[in-house]
């Protein structure tokens, strides 16, 4: 996928919401470090190679999302919902994961980064590979 194919219009929370609520579900490569989706409804997005870095994502429904190739590390994910989600090569390194739903979720275990410690299928993900 080239540089400029990675590029996306969605750069604030408000706008996301917009345009998932008017049936946009393509958000691949947006820009939305320290947004704040608490609590959002992203079912089904597809946000991959998207930087959410430091994004407040607590509680949010992101079940089936696909987050590929997507900057997550320092993101708050505490409770939220991300089962059967995609999460190959996603940079996870520094997130907050207490109480996230990952079971069933889809993961490589040579690109995807967890914080240390995490245990990828003690919490029900699947390995891609």
């Amino acid at each position: 996928m080239s540089e400029s194919n990675l590029k996306s219009d969605i750069f604030t929370a408000e706008a996301l919401l917009q345009a998932y609520q008017a049936g946009r579900r393509n958000f691949t490569g947006a820009n939305l470090m320290t947004v704040n989706l608490s609590h959002a409804d992203l079912k089904g997005a597809n946000l991959s190679y998207a930087d959410l870095n430091a994004a407040d994502l607590s509680h949010a429904n992101l079940r089936g999302a696909d987050l590929s190739y997507a900057y997550l590390s320092t993101a708050n994910l505490s409770g939220a919902d991300l089962r059967g989600a995609m999460l190959i090569g996603t940079d996870l390194q520094a997130a907050i994961l207490e109480s996230t739903m990952l079971e069933a979720a889809d993961y490589d275990p040579k690109t995807t980064q967890f914080p240390p410690g995490f245990d990828p299928q003690q919490a029900g993900l699947k390995p891609d590979r």
